[in-house]
């Protein structure tokens, strides 16, 4: 229930601090007086889009919030899934805007996304406008209003679960026959490029080594050169590392006797000697092993072309990418062999999740139809007291191909006399008829989903009198039923009966246009009514049929 709403600098609020109660309230003011304005200032906290233009001009930042009171509404799981502080006595949500086009939305004093505001804002209130009533006009404001009386909201999970699992295994199945159709007219194609592929036996790292053996024989004679030199400067008997290396260990053994420092050399030399000597044989290794054979560099050259084109070919970057293109043919040729086994497979799955489908929408289909008759009873019982005694309101469900939300395609059917043949309701009602069967519809609604807050945007258009008075008693009665119904209206009769009144005024100051909202007290209620029963010249018997309509003694 909102308790408390605060609004700083929107449009032409200056500030607006003001305390709401329980129950039926009801809001009074001229056309124009900034009613409006109000309710857009709640939007906003309701998770609407903002406008940086909305802050009132010359201020820099509006300040938009409101306390709720949730302790009867069972809410404490919103907050622990969004690890936000939990007070049911006092839930604050604020929304700021800048001139600069800033916007920052906070539940209980923590920052959050507009759409986490907006889950919250459709749990605690709803507001309902004029422009609401064309959701007659629409197919699927129908069902959800069926689905909600019906409290089937479990069974619709489920349906909507097996549905998508259906529509997933039914989408498989189409592009399973696709790629059969398509890997059948190429499958020639496909085995040709297999068999290349398999035929070239390729092996993982061959490119690189073949790369390399070839570079390395077409240099043969350099790399003969370079190691023949080598193995020379080593190995020559004349001057020879190795033979002159050989004969400076002898000599500095020699005096080692005399000259202690030689030993350490020489131990140090003997390590060289033995190194340089197996380099040396390595490189004569090498020298033997280097010898030009043109046939075998052709082989690995034409192996190598061979290679390069099957990789431009199939656009591989490596041998192993041929590799995993080899491999997705082979699976290719293998999926059209068993192609018949594995869609005859999948078609048996698709055909046991319709049956599942069918068989929850059935389901959904009996609780729609035993809400339906329910709810044409309940209408009938509300329509008739409010000046439609001829009244007829029917449901029509039919049944179309599952979708989304089962197979049930919903219309509510309406005829205000027994002469007229029941139709769509928004082809035939009038304004206030519609008004009417909203307002009916609303009255329901908010006692299945225990909303605590309904506010209505002049519901009374198109009517009058008595039956103004029969709806704002509907509306009554939703507030005393723990619910807070907040009724914006122009009709004397609907005023007279809330519990609260509050009065929306505008005000010429030297600053500007500005709106402001007070609650009226019991003589300012009967001053208000008379002025709406017989307009600004407030007469004497205006004050009487306001006290009337208040039930106020003389």
């Amino acid at each position: 229930m909102l308790k408390h709403l605060y609004i700083k600098n929107f449009t032409l609020i200056d500030t607006l601090d003001i305390e709401l109660h329980p129950g039926f309230s009801v809001i009074t003011g001229e056309t124009g007086a900034g009613k409006s304005i109000i309710l857009g200032a709640i939007g906003l906290l309701l998770g609407q889009r903002a406008d940086s233009k909305t802050i009132k001009q010359g201020a820099d930042k509006c300040v938009i919030e409101a306390h709720f009171d949730l302790s009867r509404y069972n809410m404490e799981s919103f907050f622990t899934e969004n690890d936000i502080e939990y007070d049911l006595d006092d839930c604050i949500v604020r929304r700021e805007l800048t001139a600069s086009g800033k916007s920052r939305a906070f539940i209980n004093d923590t920052p959050v996304q507009l759409s986490m505001l907006k889950e919250l804002g459709d749990r605690l209130m709803d507001i309902h406008s004029q422009h609401q009533n064309l959701l007659l006009n629409k197919q699927d404001f129908q069902l959800n209003v069926v689905d909600i009386l019906a409290d089937d909201s479990k069974e619709l999970d489920a349906y909507r679960q097996a549905f998508s699992e259906y529509r997933k295994a039914e989408q498989e199945l189409s592009q399973l026959r696709e790629d059969i159709e398509r890997n059948r007219q190429n499958v020639d194609f496909l085995q040709f490029q297999y068999q290349e592929l398999s035929s070239a036996n390729l092996k993982e790292g061959e490119l690189e080594e073949l790369e390399q053996k070839s570079d390395t024989m077409t240099h043969s004679e350099d790399i003969k050169s370079a190691l023949y030199e080598a193995d020379s400067a080593f190995q020559d008997e004349d001057n020879g590392i190795i033979r002159s290396l050989r004969s400076s260990i002898s000599a500095l053994n020699g005096i080692s006797k005399v000259f202690p420092d030689a030993k350490e050399l020489t131990e140090r030399m003997d390590s060289a000697y033995i190194e340089l000597k197996d380099i040396a044989s390595e490189i004569s290794d090498h020298l033997e092993d280097i010898d030009f054979d043109p046939s075998e560099l052709d082989s690995v050259n034409n192996r190598l072309d061979k290679l390069y084109d099957l990789q431009k070919k199939y656009r591989a970057e490596t041998i192993e990418e041929l590799i995993t293109t080899r491999d997705d043919l082979q699976q290719k040729l293998n999926n059209i062999e068993n192609s018949d086994e594995a869609l005859e497979s999948l078609q048996a799955s698709v055909a046991k999740l319709r049956a599942d489908v069918e068989k929850k929408a059935d389901s959904l289909t009996k609780l729609r139809t035993k809400a339906a008759q329910l709810i044409e009873k309940d209408m009938q019982g509300r329509l008739v007291p409010l000046g439609m005694p001829n009244v007829r309101f029917s449901i029509s469900i039919t049944k179309e191909q599952p979708g989304t939300y089962g197979q049930d395609k919903v219309a509510f059917l309406f005829s205000a006399n027994t002469s007229t043949p029941l139709q769509p309701v928004s082809q035939v009602a009038s304004g206030g008829e519609i008004a009417r069967v909203m307002l009916s519809l609303k009255a329901m609604i908010s006692g299945a989903v225990k909303l605590p807050t309904i506010i209505f945007d002049e519901i009374d258009t198109g009517v009058s009198g008595k039956i103004a008075e029969k709806m704002a008693e509907i509306m009554q009665e939703m507030g005393n039923n723990e619910r807070q119904v907040i009724s914006i209206t122009h009709l004397p009769q609907i005023a007279a009966l809330g519990s609260t009144h509050y009065k929306v005024s505008k005000e010429e100051t030297a600053q500007g246009t500005t709106t402001s909202m007070t609650m009226l007290t019991p003589d300012e209620r009967v001053r208000e009514i008379a002025q709406m029963l017989s307009g600004s010249d407030v007469s004497d018997a205006a004050i009487q049929n306001a006290k009337e309509l208040l039930k106020v003694k003389k």
